[in-house]
């Protein structure tokens, strides 16, 4: 995936990716700050369910569960309590 402020490497297996970001709010990079954990998800239901279960326990949204660009992309972003940037997300 690339776009003019983000590029990712990954396989089409589910395995480990890499992505390279702008941090989203403009804002300078830093710890938890155009730094995000991508946990891959078995289908949309289960990125839903992670997403509730990570505000229920208190953390905040960066971003609702929802398609993201073209390609069939879907995640939820999130923070944890100690303010790290979380994702989960299923493709296509």
């Amino acid at each position: 995936m690339e776009s003019d402020t983000f590029i990712a490497w990954g396989s089409h297996d589910g395995s480990a990716g890499l992505g390279l970001t702008v941090p989203f709010n403009g804002e300078p990079m830093s710890v938890g700050n155009g730094v995000m954990v991508a946990l891959a998800a078995k289908d949309k239901d289960e990125v839903n369910r992670i997403y509730k279960l990570a505000l229920s326990l208190g953390g905040t949204c960066e971003g609702p569960p929802g398609p993201r660009g073209e390609g069939g992309f879907y995640a939820a972003y999130f923070r944890d309590p100690e303010g790290n940037k979380l994702n989960a997300f299923v493709m296509g």
